[in-house]
């Protein structure tokens, strides 16, 4: 063996640095922080605390009241951000979604009860028109035609109540065109200047919604698909294109969605961009890793670490993801 490790005459032997704990630590180019974390939480009405969600096992909805013990748990575990989504009740969905508007709408009450009792802990809310359509789109729908101008109007509109209500970060995940610049105006107008925008930039028509969905109440809902306005899963310098739009439209921030399919665009918006930007490790990512797990195939904590971590490598500034509390928790146990 002496003669032929000789033989070699290896200069760098990258395995050095492998060799023990201490060293791979001392090395190791990616890390992952409390701070990277956003963790979105579901809210629904009802005098329940909680209610599990089948698909997505561990993830709860939370009524109002236990939002804001979920708000105090965050900030317990060093959160810095959760993101709102409400389980708006079947007889408040129509056609228009009208309920968006309602400034006494779950997802407001719930901006309110937060900000009243954790004024530290930043708030995300989704716009868009989903959750309260009975069709279950993110815009308007008209014989079978998203329409763009009419729904930005509306999300406008919904964007200003959010930010009455309390939100920090209005983040439109609808994919209507022009929606980005048309929003900041509107904050603008309003005077919430210090509103900020994490705009869904590369939002992919995915199969990996469908727990999500569940959660929001939309699954039974939808009708046709949403490949019209998200994105073609074949395409990556259309998301270029998208970022760039929603960078000159006055965007703070931009986000992937979905996250581990997509880490590529995650990569080259950040390289083209420079921006703030995020992943949305979502909730058919989530639901898989820990499909697997109940199944003895992988292991759920070092999945969980390893897929968060590969959203760093690529370059995400920080990762929506429903392991958010696990994950803080495994960061403070690995101090």
């Amino acid at each position: 063996m002496r003669q032929v490790s000789e033989s070699l005459d290896l200069v760098r032997r990258p395995r050095r640095n492998r060799k023990a704990d201490w060293t791979r630590r001392l090395v190791r180019e990616t890390r992952v922080t409390v701070d990277d974390l956003i963790w979105p939480i579901f809210l629904t009405d009802g005098d329940t605390p909680t209610q599990p969600i089948p698909t997505m096992p561990g993830v709860l909805r939370y009524s109002i009241a236990a939002s804001v013990e979920a708000a105090k748990e965050a900030v317990a575990l060093g959160i810095p951000l959760l993101a709102l989504f409400p389980n708006t009740a079947g007889d408040l969905r129509d056609e228009n979604g009208s309920e968006a508007l309602n400034p006494d709408n779950l997802t407001c009450r719930a901006l309110r009860a937060i900000r009243a009792e954790v004024p530290e802990i930043g708030l995300m809310t989704d716009v868009a028109l989903d959750p309260y359509t009975s069709h279950g789109h993110d815009g308007l729908l008209e014989h079978g035609r998203i329409l763009n101008d009419e729904s930005v109007a509306i999300l406008c509109q919904q964007a200003v109540i959010q930010a009455e209500a309390g939100s920090d970060i209005i983040a439109p995940s609808d994919m209507m065109d022009g929606r980005i610049g048309a929003i900041r105006a509107a904050l603008d107008g309003n005077g919430y200047t210090d509103v900020s925008i994490m705009a869904y930039s590369a939002k992919y028509a995915s199969a990996y919604y469908g727990p999500f969905r569940d959660a929001v109440g939309s699954s039974s809902t939808l009708s046709g698909d949403k490949k019209t306005y998200q994105m073609d899963y074949g395409n990556g310098a259309e998301a270029i294109i998208e970022a760039e739009l929603d960078i000159a439209e006055g965007a703070d921030m931009i986000m992937v969605k979905p996250g581990m399919p997509y880490l590529d665009i995650v990569h080259r918006l950040k390289a083209q961009f420079g921006m703030p930007t995020f992943a949305y490790q979502v909730s058919g990512e989530y639901a898989m890793i820990h499909a697997a797990g109940d199944r003895g195939m992988i292991d759920v904590e070092k999945a969980m670490v390893e897929s968060l971590s590969a959203f760093k490598r690529a370059g995400a500034d920080g990762i929506l993801t429903y392991f958010a509390p696990a994950m803080a928790r495994w960061l403070q146990q690995h101090r």
